[in-house]
């Protein structure tokens, strides 16, 4: 008779250190870095709109050195109100030696928008800039490199919802 309630009271500690622990939780999925690029072109970084007749294609991208990679996510926040395209840091070996990281979003009504992430850069430091309700909103990001070249290391279109 008293081997059922030790039992209960094993299986109910366990119960309460599993829910403790989160497992009963599921995983939230891993961002997807996207790999660093090259290309040395040159731009302002002003954080006001300007209307532009820019090319809304992405074109190519180069990679970093080696020493220098590093790593952005870039995505919508997907809020029909207020859309925002977000371009977060997240991490590499460059991460202390690069100084400044320049964004420049394109969105589909032909409105530039310019950001700059400086250091210190950390793991989830990020900008938001306005965005549409349009899926061909293009984003751009560059690396400063340690002797002042610019480096595109994205260039791609934000979906604005991604089912």
């Amino acid at each position: 008779m008293k081997k059922i309630p030790a039992l209960l009271s094993v299986l109910i500690f366990c119960l309460v250190f599993a829910l403790a622990a989160g497992c009963s939780q599921p995983a939230a999925p891993p961002a997807t870095p996207v790999p660093t690029t090259i290309e040395t072109t040159t731009a302002t970084s002003v954080p006001t709109p300007v209307p532009t007749t820019l090319s809304t294609t992405p074109g190519p991208t180069q990679t970093l050195p080696g020493a220098w990679v590093i790593d952005v996510q870039v995505a919508s926040n997907s809020e029909t109100i207020d859309p925002q395209i977000i371009v977060t840091f997240r991490g590499g070996k460059g991460q202390n030696l690069i100084p400044e990281i320049d964004v420049r979003v394109t969105r589909s009504d032909g409105v530039v928008e310019n950001a700059q992430m400086t250091q210190p850069l950390y793991v989830g430091k990020s900008v938001s800039l306005p965005g549409t309700r349009q899926n061909n909103d293009r984003a751009e990001v560059w690396a400063i490199t340690p002797q002042g070249d610019r480096v595109k290391i994205y260039d791609a279109y934000v979906p604005f919802r991604q089912y």
